[in-house]
Order: C-alpha cells, then structure tokens, then sequence
C-alpha cells in the first residue's frame, strides 16, 4: 500500500513539474521522479518494455492529434513536446502500481479513462498555455471516447509477461 501511495503522489508531482515547466531544464525533476519510481517501486527490468510500450503510444497518438491540429502548442514542431513525453512516460509508471485496481473488470478502467483522461487534458491544457483548435467540448468529448479504449489497452499491456517455461533437464 506504501508503494502504491507513493507511486500516486510522485506522479502527481512529475504530472505538475511536466505541465508547469515547460520544456526546461526544471524537466531534470521529471527524470529524477522516474529514477526514484525505479530505486523505489519498480524496477527497469520488469516494467521497461511495458513503459515504453506506453510512452510510445502515446508519443505517436499525441503526434498524430497534433498534425490533425487537435492540440496547438505554443512552439512550433512535429512531434509533442518533451514535457508531454516525459509525461507519457512516468504514466506508464503507474499502470502496475497505483493504478493497477482500474484494470479489473475492463470496464472500469474504459470508463475511468473517458472521465480522468480528458480532464487531465484540459487542466494541463490550461496550465501549459495548449490551445483546442476544435473546441474544448468535441475535443474532450473525442478524448473520452479515445481513453476509453486507451486505458485498458495500457493494462493489456500492463500485465506481466510469463517467462517461459524451461524444458526439463535430459538424462
């Protein structure tokens, strides 16, 4: 339960350092939470095809909702900017750990995800000077339907992997 807390409160922190400092060096922060998930809570070895599964998936959908003109961010580039990948990243640190009880039943984490993720869109929106070329209310309402397919995708990919089975030793 510690960790689990702790996995809440740190990436309640990386979310904040992310969106409010821009791409900074203050992003050194973000990193350094994501060190402290590794010490701490998880481990590289076990979790990092999983976080970078989710990172980039959500790298490339943010890019994508980007080119479309959905999200229009103060500079000017192809891809999101670092602090949304970092972001991206230190969210794929919580799947296994304070976020684990959304991925039982599906249905859950579908709705959770249509509720939570475009909130978390619109403040760090708000926060981070990113503007909705389309509207703040067909943009939410298309992230809610694009979470809640997302969220439990990531717990699909979120589930830890069985090594496989070792043959018997011959005689």
């Amino acid at each position: 339960m510690r960790k689990q807390l702790a996995n809440a409160l740190l990436f309640q922190l990386g979310w904040f350092i992310c969106v409010l400092s821009g791409d900074s060096a203050w992003l050194l922060l973000g990193v350094a939470i994501l060190l402290a998930h590794f010490r701490w809570i998880g481990s590289w070895a076990g979790e990092s095809r999983m976080i970078v599964g989710v990172a980039l998936i959500g790298i490339t959908l943010d890019s994508f909702l980007h080119w479309l003109g959905v999200f229009q961010f103060q500079q000017v580039s192809l891809l999101i900017p670092l602090w949304l990948m970092l972001l991206w990243i230190l969210l794929g640190t919580t799947l296994r750990h304070c976020l684990a009880w959304t991925a039982r039943p599906w249905w859950l984490a579908s709705i959770l995800g249509a509720l939570c993720g475009p909130l978390s869109y619109y403040a760090g929106g708000r926060l981070a000077g990113v503007t909705f070329a389309y509207g703040l209310w067909p943009t939410l309402l298309g992230l809610g339907l694009l979470w809640g397919v997302l969220l439990p995708l990531f717990h699909v990919l979120a589930r830890p992997t069985e090594e496989a089975p070792q043959p018997a030793p011959q005689d």
